[in-house]
């Protein structure tokens, strides 16, 4: 039989997943900002980051540091041994970074000419998500305020489930664009808002584990 696994390498394993999620939209976000920084010539398809590049280069670093710095949030035993550097990252990285990364997101959505598949019903949906990654930072912040661990962890965890959904994108959408090709403006919605209901239910998920297994314990910001 083998050994049971450590928790201290099981930690390390759930970030080494989540920094992995992470990237895969950031590989395409890299080559976005390599696109903008060399002044590549005006296309279709990206013509509104190029008239206009600010949102998206603050959506797409504040998007980075948001998604790699808060894999490391979440494990209790680093956070346990180094409480100063979670209090630090907390309040000077991923809360700024947090609210950058939704209000950039919101901005795109609002006055970014988007392609024709991208339709209503997926602009709704990035609106609603948009502004509840918002409720959730404040919520999440206002409750540590409050010395409210356990709210506090919630709804942080929430708002990293939220910021994550590109990454659960790309896995809910490139099975089917290999089989059937580009989706039509149902299954794109389809297959987004897939991307971040999975993650909320997983995030759902695993703040009932936490609740059940661990009781509340003052981190500080977070």
């Amino acid at each position: 039989m083998h050994p049971p696994r450590s928790p201290h390498r099981r930690e390390w394993l759930i970030a080494a997943s989540l920094i992995l999620l992470a990237l895969i939209p950031s590989v395409a976000g890299a080559v976005r900002l390599e696109e903008i920084a060399s002044g590549a010539a005006e296309t279709a398809a990206n013509a509104r980051f190029v008239g206009m590049p600010l949102p998206v280069v603050a959506h797409i670093l504040a998007a980075l540091v948001y998604s790699l710095v808060g894999a490391f949030q979440f494990l209790p035993g680093l956070r346990r041994r180094h409480i100063g550097w979670h209090r630090f990252a907390g309040r000077f990285l991923l809360v700024p970074a947090g609210f950058i990364v939704a209000t950039s997101g919101l901005w795109m959505t609002a006055f970014y000419d988007v392609p024709p598949v991208d339709g209503l019903g997926l602009q709704i949906s990035r609106y609603l998500v948009g502004l509840l990654m918002i409720a959730c930072l404040a919520l999440g912040l206002g409750a540590v305020l409050r010395l409210d661990i356990e709210a506090h962890r919630a709804w942080m965890i929430r708002a990293y489930a939220l910021a994550l959904g590109a990454g659960t994108q790309v896995l809910t959408s490139a099975p089917f664009l290999i089989a059937f090709g580009p989706p039509d403006e149902l299954w794109r919605l389809v297959q987004m808002d897939a991307g971040w209901l999975l993650n909320m239910l997983v995030a759902e998920a695993v703040i009932r584990r936490v609740r059940v297994r661990r009781p509340a314990v003052l981190v500080g910001h977070g």
